[in-house]
């Protein structure tokens, strides 16, 4: 199949699982919203790795030392 041809959600899945050690877990869809005229993608309360300060970190902690 050629990529023009391809839908939005194959060409994702193309994408997502292209790296060497890719999986298909890669590709499972995100949880994204949108909110007059934001996007966010959610992040889910199990997963292993969030974004932003990690613990421990005064940001993280509601600390008052952040840069």
């Amino acid at each position: 199949m050629e990529y023009e041809d391809m839908s939005r959600e194959e060409k994702r899945h193309d994408q997502m699982t292209a790296a060497p050690d890719a999986t298909e877990a890669d590709a499972a869809p995100r949880v994204v919203t949108e909110h007059d005229g934001v996007t966010r993608v959610d992040i889910a309360e199990e997963a292993a790795v969030r974004p932003g300060p990690g613990p421990g970190m005064p940001e993280a902690d509601g600390g008052s030392d952040s840069v």
